[in-house]
């Protein structure tokens, strides 16, 4: 039986993550040692994914970034989700920008 996944503090991974890095060599391993909230980071920026190609391109890339030591995804502004601290002014900045462009972003 496999090893349940470990998920992040506010969110939990997809089927499609979960198969990715398990399926990379070395990567279930890295994916383990992050911790919750770097976890939560990678999985919130692979959810807010618009549409299916680019949620397959932050899989690849989560992949990519874990197996390079990464311990949150590059150019990410972080998880607004998180109830435990407010969002930070670039947080913000990203959330006011979404809204004036009808709640969307180009992805």
């Amino acid at each position: 039986m496999a090893n349940p996944f470990l998920h992040g503090t506010v969110h939990e991974a997809g089927e499609d993550l979960q198969a990715a890095v398990r399926s990379v060599p070395g990567v279930y391993e890295l994916w383990e040692s992050l911790t919750p909230l770097g976890r939560n980071e990678f999985i919130c920026w692979v959810e807010d994914a618009k549409q299916t190609a680019t949620r397959q391109r932050r899989i690849e890339r989560t992949c990519e970034e874990i197996s390079e030591g990464k311990k949150r995804p590059c150019c990410w502004a972080g998880c607004i989700h998180r109830t435990d601290k407010a969002p930070s002014r670039w947080q913000q900045a990203v959330l006011i920008d979404r809204r004036g462009k009808g709640g969307s972003s180009a992805d």
